[in-house]
């Protein structure tokens, strides 16, 4: 973990992929965008178009696990992304228990007085790709020697 500095959080949707990017160093993550997806595949070209551009050192995904921990349904899916992401990018990658992150986003939106329309006019991906990327960052936190 000593040379991870940079990071991007995905939180895998089968019609949207919220993306994120947070530092080690400074310990935070910011919501960055969200992609289309059909059925779970994103446009590639864009997701390379992120890799290149920020040039992560690895990446986090989102696990969509169930209230009492197991996974879901979408956690296999999840993690075809997180190895597909890696095949393609040669980037290492993690995965992150997202439970609430949505929920967690949603209020999150509201507080900052997001309207209240509906999910599909007013994505809240991006922030929930936010939240998870930053409990993984104070999960692991950047030792004073590195």
């Amino acid at each position: 973990m000593a040379n991870i500095r940079l990071l991007l959080g995905f939180d895998y949707g089968t019609r949207q992929i919220g993306v994120a990017v947070g530092q080690m160093v400074t310990g935070q993550a910011r919501e960055l965008c969200t992609l289309k997806a059909q059925n779970g595949v994103p446009d590639w070209n864009q997701v390379e178009a992120l890799i290149k551009e920020w040039k992560p050192d690895a990446v986090v995904v989102g696990l969509p696990l169930n209230m009492d921990g197991t996974p879901s349904e979408m956690c296999a899916r999840a993690e075809k992304f997180a190895r597909r992401l890696n095949g393609r990018y040669n980037v290492p990658f993690f995965t992150q228990d997202e439970r609430l992150t949505t929920f967690e986003a949603k209020g999150e939106r509201m507080a900052k007085g997001g309207q209240k329309g509906s999910y599909r006019d007013n994505p809240v991906d991006a922030i929930a790709a936010k939240l998870l990327l930053q409990s993984w960052i104070e999960e692991n936190p950047v030792s004073p020697e590195s």
